[in-house]
């Protein structure tokens, strides 16, 4: 009997110890490599005994005390801590002391053009010509999936109809296309023959038709999301995430734009089905702003026209990582026209992220007239800033398809980071009025 109770202690004891390491395993695996943190803040790692937190190079502005690391008044600086196991070092992470940044968040609707005119190429298509054989037309030309198509024989295009009929018109001629492509920033140019395949309608049959064997894409990507901007230098940040083509790659945006846009109406969200925004975008006189980058973490460039902001007329302080949590927050963006609103929701889950990624939090539409409108979030929300206690915490990215009431937002700080704008706060020339 005793010797059964000592064993069942022992199994008890094993499983404790195992449950503790397990978690102490996590909250390592959770930690940052790189941490930005702001003068006077109080961060508690989580880390206790056996763990231990050393920083091999005294900084004064830096003490640590039983895993709590705490940070005093002072200018930008930074330090290296060592995580070390009974006096073996197994993590190292870099605390970099940063000033407060401040921007005005956005909440405007914005269409997104990623060329002022063209198409986007997706892929080549296998042609297969009137001799039986099969053709690759835009491939041998030396067409590459991402080029935008720009101009035909000195022609601009700007639809897809237009450059149907172009192509139709010289196939029957039998003549050549001179075709101007933009590549990497790099304008290219190429001549490409129509192949003439039987049957251009659907289910095949009827006369015959001439194609070049491309899968294009139009460049308006759509209506998205202000997240926020610099009064100071004019650099902007929106969407919270990559721009993609059909094919899932990203598309260069070289000479991109962003324009005002308005809300025509919204396509509510259901279980299974997302819904969306339906945005109205004009053209080049409704240009607001320059994209420069499209990134993993939204698109961003330069704006031509600062909007404003109907609830903030100061800028508001960007949250870093570790100071966004779980609790109330609000969100902005536009249902109607081109009026800003605030509705409540709730950040339900904050990802601890080891170094810069989308899906930062969760969030939940918690405001029964946004719910009423839109069933949840639904296309379109995209970059839609997410405020809380009066910071910038992060924006909109993704719905779930199962609950549209629920979706995924990305960290403020890993936008305004690659935005540029902290490097620009730091003491660049401010923007020419």
């Amino acid at each position: 009997m005793q010797r059964n109770r000592f064993l069942g202690y022992l199994w008890w004891g094993f499983f404790i110890c195992f449950l503790l390491v397990g978690i102490q395993v996590h909250l390592l695996n959770a930690l940052p490599r790189h941490l930005r943190v702001l003068p006077g803040d109080s961060l508690s790692l989580g880390l206790f005994p056996p763990y231990t937190l050393v920083s091999p190079l005294e900084k004064d502005f830096i003490q640590i005390s039983e895993g709590n690391v705490e940070i005093g008044p002072t200018s930008p600086d930074q330090a290296s801590l060592m995580i070390s196991l009974w006096g073996m070092t197994i993590r190292e992470m870099v605390v970099e002391v940063v000033p407060e940044l401040k921007v005005m968040p956005g909440g405007q609707a914005i269409g997104v053009l990623l060329a002022p005119a063209g198409l986007i190429v997706v892929d080549h298509i296998p042609l297969f010509g009137r001799d039986g054989k099969e053709y690759y037309p835009a491939r041998e030309a030396g067409i590459e999936p991402g080029d935008i198509l720009l101009k035909v024989n000195n022609t601009t295009i700007y639809n897809p109809d237009q450059l149907r009929f172009m192509v139709e018109r010289f196939g029957v001629l039998g003549q050549e296309l001179d075709v101007e492509l933009l590549r990497r920033g790099q304008v290219v140019r190429t001549r490409i023959r129509p192949v003439e395949v039987e049957g251009g309608g659907r289910g095949g049959g009827g006369s015959p038709t001439f194609l070049l064997g491309l899968w294009l894409e139009d460049p308006a990507a759509g209506v998205g999301t202000l997240t926020f901007y610099d009064e100071r230098t004019g650099r902007y940040g929106a969407l919270g995430h990559m721009i993609t083509d059909a094919a899932n790659r990203r598309i260069q945006v070289d000479r991109g734009h962003i324009v005002q846009a308005q809300i025509s109406g919204v396509q509510t969200g259901l279980r299974g089905r997302p819904g969306e925004k339906i945005g109205i975008f004009q053209d080049e006189r409704d240009v607001v702003g320059t994209i420069d980058k499209n990134t993993r973490f939204g698109i961003f460039g330069q704006l031509k026209v600062l909007p404003g902001n109907p609830y903030y007329t100061e800028p508001i302080p960007v949250a870093l990582a570790h100071q966004v949590k779980k609790g109330p927050a609000e969100i902005l963006t536009v249902l109607e026209g081109e009026r800003v609103e605030r509705f409540d929701v709730e950040i339900i889950k904050v990802n601890r992220q080891r170094r810069p990624d989308d899906k930062g939090l969760v969030i939940q539409i918690t405001d029964g007239r946004l719910l009423e409108r839109t069933g949840g979030i639904i296309q379109g929300m995209s970059g839609s800033p997410i405020i809380q206690d009066g910071r910038l915490v992060g924006a909109v990215t993704h719905v779930f398809i199962s609950d549209p009431t629920r979706g995924f937002g990305i960290l403020a700080e890993w936008m305004l980071y690659e935005s540029g704008i902290g490097e620009a706060q730091a003491g660049d020339p401010p923007m020419a009025a």
